[in-house]
């Protein structure tokens, strides 16, 4: 787990005020979690944008307000659409010695060196991100798989090949461990299933598909708060 902490400050903005709070630089946030009353918060846009790029959904973060230190995780971020600025973050009071659910990326190790690629082949990712459970002081930033052995397009690697860290499980104990992290494809099959999917009209915009909605069944507090703002 990474060390990230950030410093909130009390927030008296709310509703259409926050747009001059944005103006001059700031980020509106709100912090809930356990019997507390969520709380309204801001911090400078440089420094949250830099640790909300660092810790995602994952990473726990210390945010300290009015001096005392309090371990959260981030639940939700609300992006600009046009300007793609930082405009709202949600986040979740934690308990360092409770088990939380949270979704960490899954990287691919060894790409272009795997003999398949060397072959000619392609290896593509089918699954980018799965929910694990973990203490925060063990949650890891990303489970990493490597692709190298992989050589023909018979070959695949699943969430069964993934080794997680100590202290560290599958969010869902029923998780189906048969589900695909990475398949190998001629390119002639990936170029007709490419065409075919574009004819069919299911290609989608993949910047919409991106930026998530919102947490609204977590942070109901959150959601609301950004609506006003």
């Amino acid at each position: 787990m990474s060390n990230i902490s950030l410093k909130l400050d009390a927030r008296t903005h709310v509703g259409k005020k926050v747009a001059q709070l944005r103006k001059d630089g700031f980020v509106p946030s709100v912090v809930y979690g356990g019997d507390s009353e969520p709380i309204s918060t801001q911090s400078g846009l440089v420094e949250t944008t830099k640790v909300a790029r660092v810790a995602g959904k994952h990473s726990p973060v210390d945010i300290v307000i009015d001096g005392k230190k309090v371990l959260a995780i981030i639940k939700s971020i609300d992006m600009d659409p046009v300007k793609h600025v930082l405009r709202h973050v949600a986040f979740h009071t934690i308990n360092k010695n409770d088990k939380i659910v949270t979704e960490v990326p899954i990287h691919l190790i060894g790409l272009g060196e795997s003999a398949a690629e060397r072959a000619g082949l392609v290896v593509l990712q089918a699954i980018e991100h799965v929910e694990i459970r973990a203490i925060p002081a063990d949650l890891p930033e990303s489970l990493e798989i490597s692709i190298i052995d992989l050589a023909t397009d018979e070959d695949k690697l699943t969430l069964a090949d993934l080794r997680l860290p100590e202290g560290v499980e599958f969010a869902d104990h029923e998780q189906d461990l048969d589900l695909v992290i990475a398949n190998v494809y001629e390119p002639s099959a990936l170029q007709a299933a490419n065409e075919a999917a574009a004819g069919d009209g299911v290609i989608e915009d993949a910047t919409a598909a991106d930026e998530p909605a919102g947490d609204a069944a977590d942070a109901p507090a959150a959601e609301a708060d950004a609506k006003t703002e």
